[in-house]
């Protein structure tokens, strides 16, 4: 138990021991005192409750601090009245050097086990295949292991996901530049660098030249229709993506219990967005699918005007486009299902960078 939370037990056991009728909700609190000249804690209980029962704040803060005597504060701390009734505590040497003895006796340093575990998906660092690392990747990786060790640390049975963007509309363009640009030796010593290289380097020729354009898109549809030789190719660019961001991982001694990419859900979106289809959680508007998050009329408006009440409106969620295509959210949905279904997560905790926050 913390220090706080014995002066917390002990300022409660004091007030009920004055005989009060204590109003319905009332709870004494301890708290860090703002101004540490003043103690380490302090409680402002008594000018509450002196206020909601009308009496003089100061004689019941005396009441109080009598009442603690009574209960051993004196073994924890001193108490002192300032003001008009607030109660300032200051923790004796010895309870604190005997609070710091047992920490360094216990292998968990007084942090308990929880009482309720939960099976906890964290996804985290998510980087695409074929770029190097930014640092909102950075951030949501040492974020998101941190979150992880703690929750292990307290007992939680945690299960991490590096959620990879390892499928989509660049990988016709990577797998054009692997056939025509790619560089071997660079591709072995440096491969993230050499796969933004081509990767760069076509996204120029597909704005400038439309040939260019069609054979990227060409490649894609052959990618995503199961072609062998293009599936070849997207497997290399995983695996030599993989190599390089695992010597990052290693080097920052995090892992992960998945490596479940967008790639992995590409087969579960068309049932997914059926069975969001029948239970009426989605609707077809022009065409396209849609999660809608108020009146239909209302979401459709553009989202960065406000309504007649001043506030923002919302866009719907597309879920399969017009032209029968998934998106980001349709992947989404579709791991928020396996994370439910198949890992019975009660909890998913998704770390993503400020730019990811719509």
């Amino acid at each position: 138990m913390t220090l706080q939370a014995k002066l917390q037990s002990k300022l409660a056991s004091a007030f009920q021991s004055l005989g009060l009728e204590l109003p319905e909700g009332f709870s004494p609190e301890i708290s860090i005192s703002a101004d540490i000249r003043h103690g380490d804690y302090q409680a402002n209980s008594a000018m509450a409750l002196a206020k909601r029962m009308r009496m003089n704040p100061r004689e019941l803060a005396t009441q109080v601090v009598d009442a603690l005597a009574a209960q051993g504060v004196d073994e924890l701390a001193t108490t002192e009245i300032a003001g008009p009734g607030f109660i300032n505590f200051r923790i004796l040497t010895s309870a604190w050097s005997e609070k710091v003895k047992n920490l360094l006796g216990d292998e968990r340093h007084g942090v308990p086990m929880t009482d309720a575990p939960e099976t906890i998906v964290v996804d985290f660092s998510s980087p695409n295949v074929a770029k190097p690392m930014h640092v909102g990747h950075i951030r949501s990786t040492i974020i998101g292991d941190s979150l992880s060790r703690i929750s292990r640390f307290l007992g939680h049975n945690v299960i991490t996901d590096n959620h990879i963007g390892d499928w989509g509309t660049q990988f016709g363009m990577v797998i054009y530049g692997w056939k025509n640009l790619i560089d071997q030796a660079a591709l072995e010593a440096a491969p993230l660098q050499e796969l933004l290289r081509i990767y760069r380097a076509v996204n120029l020729l597909y704005k400038s030249d439309p040939a260019i354009a069609e054979i990227c898109k060409n490649e894609l549809v052959k990618l995503q229709s199961g072609d062998e030789e293009n599936k070849a190719i997207w497997q290399q660019c995983v695996d030599v993506s993989k190599l390089g961001l695992n010597a990052i991982y290693d080097r920052l001694d995090i892992s992960f219990d998945h490596w479940l990419g967008e790639s992995y859900y590409n087969d579960k979106l068309a049932p997914l967005t059926e069975a969001l289809k029948a239970s009426g959680e989605a609707k077809l508007s022009d065409g396209a699918l849609c999660v809608f998050s108020g009146d239909e009329l209302e979401v459709k408006k553009d989202p960065f005007k406000k309504n007649e009440d001043g506030e923002w409106i919302d866009l719907p969620m597309i879920v399969r486009k017009e032209d029968g295509g998934f998106n980001y959210a349709t992947t989404d949905l579709a791991a928020f299902h396996y994370r439910v279904e198949e890992d019975a997560a009660k909890r998913i905790i998704i770390v993503t960078d400020l730019g990811q926050k719509m």
